[in-house]
């Protein structure tokens, strides 16, 4: 039976969440476009790329345009994002996220950040949790989205453990998947109705303990 060694943590939903900021940052490029964007249509965009989501956001939008100029919105759409995640502190760490981290660390197990965000690394300098995490794997290091277990399984060969090894912490249905397509252990942040194949559904990492834990 393996035991546990390290656990990986997806980033928004999980540590921090900016989606707030990108529905500001596609809201707006909708808005400078002519058409609204809801959020109940920025639902639809978790976990998604960001071509993917302005291809929909164009489509909800009854808009077309070249893939230049596609890339051009993309790329404004993410500088503005990036504007509004300079400005993150640490207040906007998700409760029991710090603490959990700590108590991790504490006890020996280490702790990597998996995420296919490209900005992951401005976002944890912002909200000073940097140094909690012994490797960060991101959309800078990794090519292939979730559900492919490409960011867990570099996340596992980053800190020398075996993927069974590796318990991760997710709140996206592809991300719980990509878990147990590399063959490790997944804890659902969010909904037992949705989060169906996690080993353990929590409502956030302010109900996480080491004991729960060992107990996966």
């Amino acid at each position: 039976m393996a035991t546990i060694k390290a656990c990986i943590f997806d980033l928004d939903g999980v540590i921090v969440d900016t989606a707030v900021y990108h529905y500001r940052s596609w809201k707006r490029l909708a808005n400078e476009l002519g058409f609204d964007f809801t959020e109940h249509q920025n639902e639809q965009l978790k976990g998604v790329s960001r071509v993917r989501s302005l291809e929909l956001i164009l489509g909800w939008g009854g808009i077309t345009k070249t893939p230049e100029e596609q890339e051009e919105l993309a790329t404004r759409k993410n500088n503005w994002y990036v504007e509004l995640i300079n400005q993150m502190t640490p207040a906007e760490i998700l409760p029991g996220a710090r603490e959990f981290l700590e108590a991790c660390r504490a006890t020996g197990l280490k702790t990597a950040l998996g995420s296919a965000s490209k900005n992951s690394g401005t976002i944890l300098n912002k909200v000073g949790i940097a140094n909690l995490f012994d490797a960060v794997v991101d959309g800078n290091k990794v090519s292939k989205p979730k559900p492919d277990p490409e960011v867990f399984l570099k996340g596992a060969e980053e800190l020398g453990v075996t993927p069974a090894d590796c318990v991760v912490f997710e709140d996206a249905i592809a991300g719980v998947e990509a878990a147990k397509n590399g063959g490790m252990k997944a804890v659902g942040i969010g909904s037992p109705e949705i989060l169906t194949e996690a080993d353990l559904v929590i409502a956030g990492l302010n109900e996480m303990t080491l004991e729960r834990l060992n107990n996966l």
